[in-house]
């Protein structure tokens, strides 16, 4: 490694991870990677999965190795915590204005908004048309941590990103 790089030079060089299954956002985006530590030529980063079985965790493991290793560190140590567990508080604006644009309907409360709603229909907006006339079509879209929605007005299927 030619130079060292600082703690903040590494969190930017993560952000070009993309998430496996949502292109559009990174793993920072995410808010998946919660610490980086740097000694000389070693880094450790440390992440949480969105869901304790997320089959993309492996792939973003890989990738924050190999693109470390490719800007110089020789070891990269990824280590998993559940704890604090993730919430879709995590992800930033700029992830959830980039879902929308993608035509998933980003999380549209936090987390300490969901006892208002147990009970009630969950409205979601449409992330094509922008229509607040949706239904809930499954529990399960095309990941587990979406659910498949559908506009009544534009008509068509979406993803919404659950709150978790």
């Amino acid at each position: 490694m030619s130079k060292t790089l600082d703690t903040k030079e590494v969190w930017d060089i993560l952000k070009e991870i993309p998430d496996p299954e949502i292109p559009v956002i990174s793993i920072i985006d995410l808010g998946v990677v919660r610490n980086v530590e740097l000694n000389g030529t070693n880094a450790i980063v440390t992440i949480t999965p969105t869901y304790s079985g997320c089959p993309a965790m492996k792939q973003m493991e890989d990738d924050i190795v190999k693109l470390l290793k490719q800007k110089g560190f020789e070891s990269v140590e990824v280590i998993t915590t559940y704890t604090p567990a993730w919430t879709t508080d995590w992800l930033n604006n700029e992830a959830k204005e980039r879902l929308k644009q993608y035509g998933i309907a980003p999380p549209e409360h936090s987390t300490s908004d969901k006892s208002i709603l147990l009970g009630k229909e969950k409205k979601v907006t449409c992330p094509r048309c922008g229509s607040i006339h949706t239904q809930l079509v499954s529990q399960f879209g095309s990941t587990a941590c979406k659910a498949l929605y559908q506009c009544k007005d534009c008509l068509e299927p979406f993803d919404y990103f659950k709150c978790i």
